[in-house]
């Protein structure tokens, strides 16, 4: 039987093979290896692989790795250095930081090609395996103020806004696990256009004392400050405040109660620019305050708005139940005040000059010096020597996690970029280390108990 003869037996006797059972599938095997001379395994790859006549699709080989280990080590010091950004923004910002990353890496034109050529998608794919998941756990101490609502009034709609200086303020609290006594907060402030983030520390949640910071806020900032937008704290809903505004002409609107969504661009910077930076810890003293007010007003702020691009919502269209989402190309704060005409000449004129003469990873390794200074003004540093609990035959289940993680234990809220954990330990755990109480958590499923009512005598 020539190889013709055997191509068109096949497809006779192919779509009878598929519909066929296992006994009349046994019969046409028996027929096909008698009448074409194929060995059973052969025939039985023939029947059971893609109908006759249909070409296999060709295996790809794999693709040989464009970007070496020389390259991902320098992408992988750059993404810490910048406090790991998403790849959108790490690609734009590899440009900006082109001139320090040649004096550091001694980057050969080969190098400095393939980081200005990788795109965002390959920053995910090859970053995927150092990415770790992130702890998230948020805390509210905002208390509602009752008075003078009716004098400032409600900002639902969405910001359109083409100049700086329109701006949405926040307070976040390093009250720790406790919310007694006085402790700081952090006064954030975010402008709508360009992004520019400024943040003073402050002891106690005192009107004068936020009316205070800011104003101290709004001296530094490289464009006049337009308008405010709070949420419904008493901290912002007092007459210090309403009166400051009213005599700088300065708009002062607030967002529903209980509605985070009107403040939705305060709420990712307090997130970004204040809790992944110094955590969930407390800070109560004037030295703590000091140490971070230090930190805000000096390396953070500069390596935030002039290193660190960020993205803007470009647009959004409802395509049928879903919304998609556009964003501009990511850019720095400072690149959005540069281009703006109503920014301050003089003012842009110096931080131009001081971001000239300022080096992103010095600033970066001088903000983890500061934040490990900060760390240890916390009121949980302080806690490494507390007593240790009654000891039962077997050992507390805390005695046998502390000794696993050592004096970490107490920073147990502190966020896992600057900071590292290797071992999370929850509050009601913590608590039952510091009372002597012993909490067994069973390492394996524990089977439901049945309960069992004998009948009475």
């Amino acid at each position: 039987m020539s190889q013709n003869s055997k191509r068109e037996y096949l497809k006779r006797i192919y779509p009878r093979y598929q519909k066929a059972d296992s006994a009349e599938k046994r019969r046409i095997l028996d027929e096909f290896c008698a009448n074409c001379g194929y060995h059973r395994k052969h025939a039985i790859r023939l029947l059971n692989g893609p109908p006759p006549g249909e070409k296999q699709p060709r295996k790809r080989r794999p693709r040989r790795a464009t970007y070496g280990s020389q390259l991902l080590a320098i992408l992988q010091a750059v993404w810490e250095v910048a406090d790991y950004p998403w790849s959108a923004r790490l690609k734009a910002l590899l440009p900006e930081w082109m001139p320090w990353m040649r004096r550091r890496f001694r980057l050969t034109p080969e190098l400095e090609r393939q980081l200005l050529a990788i795109s965002p998608r390959t920053i995910d794919y090859r970053l995927r395996p150092l990415k770790g998941k992130l702890r998230r756990r948020l805390y509210g101490r905002t208390k509602p103020g009752t008075l003078l609502k009716h004098h400032i009034p409600l900002k639902t709609d969405h910001w359109d806004v083409q100049v700086p200086g329109f701006t949405e303020i926040d307070l976040v609290s390093h009250s720790g696990n406790s919310a007694s006594g006085d402790f700081c907060y952090s006064l954030n402030l975010t402008d709508i256009h360009t992004g520019w983030t400024e943040t003073r520390a402050v002891l106690g949640r005192g009107q004068e004392g936020i009316r205070a910071a800011l104003e101290e806020i709004r001296q530094v900032l490289p464009f006049p400050l337009r308008g405010i937008d709070s949420d419904n704290g008493s901290e912002f809903i007092n007459d210090h405040l309403l009166r400051y505004c009213r005599s700088l002409g300065i708009q002062f609107t607030r967002g529903r109660p209980y509605k985070k969504d009107d403040n939705a661009h305060i709420e990712q910077k307090n997130w970004t620019h204040v809790r992944r930076i110094l955590g969930y810890v407390r800070y109560d003293s004037q030295a703590a305050q000091e140490a971070i007010n230090d930190l805000y007003r000096n390396e953070l702020r500069l390596f935030q708005n002039l290193f660190l691009p960020s993205v803007k919502l470009a647009k959004k269209q409802r395509v049928g139940s879903r919304l998609r989402r556009r964003y501009e190309a990511p850019q720095t704060p400072w690149q959005r005040i540069a281009a703006s005409l109503q920014a301050d000449s003089q003012r842009r004129g110096e931080l131009e000059k001081e971001r000239a003469r300022r080096d992103p990873f010095q600033l970066s390794r001088r903000i983890q010096a500061k934040l490990e200074r900060i760390f240890q003004l916390c009121r949980e540093s302080s806690s490494a020597a507390l007593p240790q609990p009654l000891a039962s035959k077997r050992g507390t289940v805390a005695e046998r996690a502390l000794k696993k993680v050592g004096c970490q234990a107490v920073e147990m809220t502190r966020r896992g970029k600057r900071g590292k954990l290797k071992l999370r330990v929850s509050h009601s755990f913590l608590r039952a280390w510091k009372s002597g109480q012993e909490r067994r958590i069973p390492t394996f499923p524990q089977p439901r108990r049945r309960r069992v009512s004998h009948p009475q005598p």
